[in-house]
């Protein structure tokens, strides 16, 4: 990992991880959750990325600059369950340079 950037993630039990993600590999943040088995098999990513569960849905904790929501996700989070402002789907959010020092909280399963 040639470079990689720092994140904190509370997972669903409420344990703060303080993980470094790569920003060479193209991934999002909820390929970097099941990378680091931040939660349990099957329950993160089921429909593999493409905003069509929900399964993902974070909770944003800090200020970073966040591609804009696009349709698919704002439509996935109006049907989604525990949404709140700060709600974005983790597939959605890519892993860059300028993630250095974010904040998520994972959301309830159900």
């Amino acid at each position: 990992m040639d470079q990689d950037v720092q994140i904190k993630i509370t997972d669903r039990d409420g344990k703060l991880h303080e993980i470094a993600a790569p920003v060479d590999m193209a991934l999002n943040l909820m390929e970097v959750v099941r990378l680091y088995e931040l939660a349990p098999e099957g329950t993160i990513g089921i429909c593999g990325g493409m905003a069509m569960c929900a399964s993902c849905q974070c909770y944003v904790l800090t200020e970073h600059p966040l591609r804009e929501m696009q349709d698919d996700e704002e439509a996935m989070l109006s049907e989604a369950f525990n949404v709140k402002p700060n709600s974005r789907l983790g597939c959605q959010i890519q892993i860059t340079p300028e993630m250095e020092g974010l904040e998520i909280e994972l959301a309830p399963e159900d």
